[in-house]
């Protein structure tokens, strides 16, 4: 099993080249070159726990969706077993383990965000929907209020009252996403919408695979979309409380997550004929404003 890890695990460079077009790399650019190095590992760890999910569907294709689970359960215990090296002084096998040990030691990270990032991969690799916006909700707490907690680590700003307001962020920034990508989810086999939702507005799954949504579709989404912004307005103070660069990066987080929210408005919530994306203007003017009111 060993050499089937290594080359998924390897491939640090192919990770950052992958995601040149996506937000987080845009944002990197902006900062000194000592945030940069750890936030790029920080982003290169939580891509690849996402590849290496991606990598073992393409290997488990001629063996049945249950080998392909298998596997990518080994893979995720593979990397999860990196982490480990790390805390326990040893020297992990991936580049893009061996760059997230100094961010780790020099930014004093703990273990639990990055073995949670991890659980989530697992846990997408078994769930495939949610009853509750409660079940989302925890999901959530394993897929992305990690991400906001290390982010505070590596500015020196983490503090319990603040990781509480991040935490709020990172989860309505999942949301988000979910909500963008309803009809893409739906074509790998996964519905994010609580099932609760979806029953409380008469939605079925035929209805979110209908290449327009109906009005039933489009009345959930603007239910979700305001869900979404409350908890993101709920954590924006976070803002506020953080100076410099730090408060530069977590503004940009929230303005990309209230553009984000304002597109599937702007599309009239239709998520399902295609994709809905910020504008830069309607970015650029929530970065000035959330950054100049800290919140």
């Amino acid at each position: 099993m060993r050499e089937q890890v290594r080359p998924s695990l390897a491939r640090a460079e192919d990770v950052v080249a992958s995601a040149s077009g996506e937000n987080f790399p845009v944002a990197l650019r902006l900062l000194p070159r000592a945030y940069r190095r750890h936030l790029t590992a920080l982003y290169c760890f939580a891509r690849l726990t996402d590849d290496v999910g991606d990598e073992a569907r393409e290997a488990g294709d001629q063996t049945g969706s249950e080998a392909t689970s298998e596997l990518r359960l080994r893979l995720l215990d593979e990397l999860a077993a990196d982490v480990d090296r790390i805390y326990d002084g040893g020297t992990p096998d991936s580049p893009v383990m061996r760059a997230m040990a100094e961010t780790v030691r020099e930014c004093g990270v703990p273990a639990k965000p990055l073995l949670d990032l991890i659980q989530a991969n697992r846990q997408d690799q078994q769930v495939t929907g949610y009853r509750t916006f409660a079940e989302l909700r925890r999901y959530c707490e394993l897929s992305a209020n990690p991400v906001g907690q290390i982010v505070l680590h590596i500015f020196g700003a983490a503090t319990p009252e603040r990781i509480t307001l991040s935490d709020s962020i990172c989860t309505a920034l999942q949301l988000a996403e979910h909500w963008q990508d309803v009809a893409e989810d739906l074509g790998r086999g996964r519905i994010y919408l609580p099932a609760e939702d979806l029953e409380q507005f008469g939605c079925t799954e035929a209805d979110l695979a209908r290449p327009a949504a109906g009005r039933a579709v489009r009345e959930l989404m603007r239910f979700e979309v305001s869900r979404a912004a409350r908890l993101l307005d709920e954590g924006a103070p976070l803002v506020g409380t953080l100076r410099g660069w730090a408060r530069l990066s977590v503004a940009g987080y929230v303005a990309g997550g209230r553009a984000a929210l304002a597109a599937i408005s702007q599309q009239r919530h239709d998520v399902l004929s295609g994709t809905p994306r910020p504008r830069r203007p309607r970015l650029a003017g929530e970065l000035v404003r959330t950054y100049v009111t800290g919140r």
